[in-house]
């Protein structure tokens, strides 16, 4: 499990405006960071015209590499900490250009 993977995770219980379900997530804390049975995940939904020019999210075209099968944008305002065992399977990763953008969005998020 390392920065940059795309797992399924179960993301439910959760409360109020918090995305929920199982869906696709990227692994975003670093790889140096693996003492705990803990990872920090940025939640993937479907891409829609308004998210466009939103600055916290990551727009990803379907493909081979990220085994996504529609177009859609990582949230980075909805990063949260999950234990291992809520990562279902591994269906990919992003590239270096994604991921840059990923960091990017994570310290708009921050507000770093």
């Amino acid at each position: 499990m390392r920065q940059g993977e795309i797992w399924v995770v179960n993301l439910d219980p959760t409360i109020g405006a918090e995305i929920q379900k199982t869906r696709p997530c990227v692994i975003v804390n670093d790889n140096t960071v693996g003492v705990l049975p803990l990872k920090i995940v940025a939640p993937i939904t479907e891409y829609k015209d308004k998210f466009k020019d939103v600055p916290w999210m990551v727009t990803l075209i379907p493909g081979s590499q990220n085994g996504l099968d529609k177009k859609s944008v990582i949230d980075l305002f909805q990063v949260r900490c999950v234990a291992e065992e809520r990562l279902v399977r591994h269906i990919g990763t992003i590239g270096g250009d994604r991921l840059q953008s990923v960091r990017t969005a994570l310290k708009v998020a921050f507000g770093c």
